[in-house]
This record gives structure tokens, sequence and C-alpha cells, in this order.
């Protein structure tokens, strides 16, 4: 019996608010039960919920989840905050995606080898091993934002490692697809033996980047007039979010990226509205937050396959390992470089362990464009992305508010 989409949208919704309850009953956080409930209904275990639906059918979900997940981290930079930790935030954002980055291409050039058989062991390192391992070292360099905000709104942190944190989660998007754009035109060049474009490489992504920038300062200038016409509650939170969903279309229409521009709008608000006025919006905002996270990290949970997982169990945790110790040997030294406060620099690579959506997102993209030519190693590497992927978020979510609550900013 085919039922109608409205009966798996309730289910969604009440099973997460469950799970997350649940979960917060074993003194976890409510994000590994949504991610566990997700896992128990999709097609991997109870099938409750088909792989159509979640990747067709809920693909919207998504998308409308991720834009207010990035307008309230914009929303949550405020320059005040900002102003005597902007150097820690970009040193630590720059050297623990490029340390993720280095040890990931190096560790997985050169164990993925064994893993394979024989006839895929044969192939040439320089175009075929070097290349994939190269993707997957850019892919590691992400972080999820929306886990990790999630967690700080779920325990209520406020202070100066949260500030820090959710401005290193904000530029690393912006980061990640540099990285990622750079690595697709160098692993492309590595196999077919051709000199690399580094205006490819470079400046499309570095492009695209400044155009939703550009796009997130045009939605907020707007919002800025139109709320001044709306003074009621009810009525503010409509035009709110009719504005982040108009940018993150017109984001994705034109190849940007939603996110960033979402993060933008949001950090517009909390700078060039007065206080009063952009509390009130971020306050209608975090009034529907946790139905949205909950339903958002419920069918993240529905696209992880178990089956494809177990088959590279073991280069999956070495993925999970080695960008371990990348983000933290990074963020670590990027805050002394940084002159960051003492609880950052002890804590602030825990709170960075968390990647997800888009994570699946960049390796899916890349193994639709190397599967021609590497179809063995393409479908090996977004196998252990998504076994990395799967473990690191039932216990990433455990790093981060450890992090929060040594640093002292955990309030409830």
């Amino acid at each position: 019996m085919s039922l109608h989409i409205l009966f798996y949208t309730g289910i969604l919704f009440l099973l997460s608010q469950a799970s997350g309850r649940l979960a917060q009953r074993f003194k976890a956080p409510r994000l590994v039960g949504y991610l566990l409930a997700g896992i128990l209904i999709g097609p991997s275990v109870l099938k409750l919920f088909s792989a159509s639906l979640v990747q067709d059918q809920f693909a919207v979900v998504t998308e409308i989840a991720l834009a207010m997940i990035a307008f309230s981290i914009g929303g949550s930079l405020r320059r005040e905050k900002l102003r005597d930790l902007k150097g820690a935030i970009l040193w630590i954002t720059l050297l623990q995606a490029f340390c993720a980055f280095a040890l990931v291409l190096g560790v997985m050039c050169f164990v993925m080898p064994f893993f394979l058989d024989s006839a895929s062991r044969a192939q040439p390192l320089l175009k075929s091993f070097l290349p994939i391992a190269i993707i997957i070292g850019a892919i590691s360099a992400a972080t999820a934002p929306a886990a990790i905000l999630s967690i700080i709104q779920e325990y209520k942190s406020k202070g100066p490692f949260t500030t820090v944190l959710l401005g290193l989660v904000a530029l690393d998007d912006a980061l990640v697809l540099i990285f990622f754009s750079f690595a697709s035109v160098a692993a492309k060049n590595l196999i077919s033996g051709d000199l690399m474009l580094w205006q490819d490489a470079i400046l499309i992504p570095v492009a695209k980047i400044a155009a939703a920038l550009f796009l997130g300062f045009v939605a907020g200038f707007v919002l800025r007039k139109a709320v001044s016409y709306f003074h009621h509650r009810d009525t503010v939170l409509g035009v709110v979010i009719g504005s982040v969903l108009l940018t993150s279309g017109l984001a994705l229409s034109f190849g940007l990226s939603a996110l960033l521009a979402n993060m933008v709008l949001g950090f517009y608000v909390a700078n060039h509205i007065r206080h009063r006025r952009s509390d009130e919006i971020f306050g209608v905002i975090r009034d529907i937050e946790e139905p949205i996270f909950g339903a958002f990290f419920l069918l993240a949970g529905t696209h992880l396959d178990l089956h494809l997982a177990r088959a590279v169990l073991g280069l999956a945790f070495i993925l999970i390992l080695v960008r371990y110790a990348g983000k933290l040997i990074g963020a670590y030294t990027g805050a002394v470089i940084g002159k960051a406060p003492s609880s950052v620099r002890k804590y602030i690579g825990l709170a960075l362990l968390p990647t997800a959506g888009v994570t699946i997102g960049l390796a899916l993209e890349a193994y639709h464009n190397f599967s021609p030519s590497l179809p063995i190693l393409s479908e090996t590497m977004l196998n252990i992305i998504v076994g990395a992927t799967l473990i690191n978020e039932l216990t990433a979510p455990f790093a981060v508010r450890y992090s929060l609550s040594r640093a002292g900013e955990i309030h409830t």
C-alpha cells in the first residue's frame, strides 16, 4: 500500500522528537537519538522510509533545514564578539583544514592498495590511488555546522569558546568549497596526464563564493527594510522564513552555496539591525529550531547505508582516526599562533570532529565525476566516506559536548 507523503512527514517529526527525548534519558545528546532512529527506519534496517522517498521526495526538507541552520550560525556572529577573536578564528580555520587534508591524503594513498584486490593494486599510483586520495583528503577537511549548532542550542552554550567555534564552522564551508574544487581539477589532470588549469581550480570557486557573499548581503539589506513594516511576532516569522528560503532558492538556481549565502544573511541581520529587532528575529527562529533539527538529522540517518559501510570498515576507521589527528593538530597549532584563550587551545579540536551532509554531498559528486575513469576506486572512496560518516556521526557529538563542558560554557 502506497501511503501519502504527509503520513511519512508526520512520522518524521513525531519520531524525531521521541528519539531525541529518549537519547536525553540515557545522557546522550539529542542528535545521537535522531541519527539512530533514522538508521532504524531507513533502507538499511526496517525499510519504513525507502531510498527514493529519502533522496527524492524529502530532499526539500533537507534544503530547508540547512538554510535555517546556516542563518542561525550567521546570526551568532556579532562583530563585538568576534573583534578580539578574529585572528584565532582565521588561523584555526586554515590550519585544521590543511592538516586534515594533508594527513588523510598521505595515509590513504599509502594504505588503500592493501585493502583492494591484486588487479586494483596493479594500477599506476599517480593515475589511480593518488587522485582518489586527494579527493578523500579534500572532503575530510569539512566540518558539519548543523551538528555543532544543534548541540550548542541544546545546551545553551555561550562564551568565547562558542564564538570561536561558530566562526570556524561559518568559514569552513567556504574554505572546503575551494579545497574540493582544487582537488577535483588536480585529480582529473593526474588521471588524464594533462596540465592543470589553475583558473578552473581557483578562480571559479572563488568567484562563486564571492557571488554567494554578495547574495547574502543583498538579501540582508532587503530583509532589514522589510521587517520595518512588520511588528507582530507571527508576521516577522513569516517574513524571515520567506527571506531565508528565497535566498536558498536563488543560490541553488545559480549553482552557489546556499549555506554560505544564508550565513551571510544571518550575519547581516545580527550586525545591521538594532539589537532589539534582531533579537526578535532570531527569537522566532529559535522557537521552531528544535523540530527542524530533529527532522534534518533523522533524515540524515536514513541516508546511511550499513551494508556499504561494512564493506570497507577498516579503511573507514583509518580515515576517522587520521582525520581526527589532522583536526586536533591543526586546531591546536592555529589556536597557539592566533593567541586564542586557553580553553580554545585545549578543546577546540574536539569540537571540529562532526561531519555529515556536506561530506556526503561532496562524496556523491566526486563519485559521479570519477566513476567512468576509476569505477572500483570511486566506489571504494564513496563507501569509505559513508562508513566513516556513519561512525563519526554517532561518536563526534559526545566530543563536542565534552569540549563545551570543559570550556565551561554549558549552562543547562
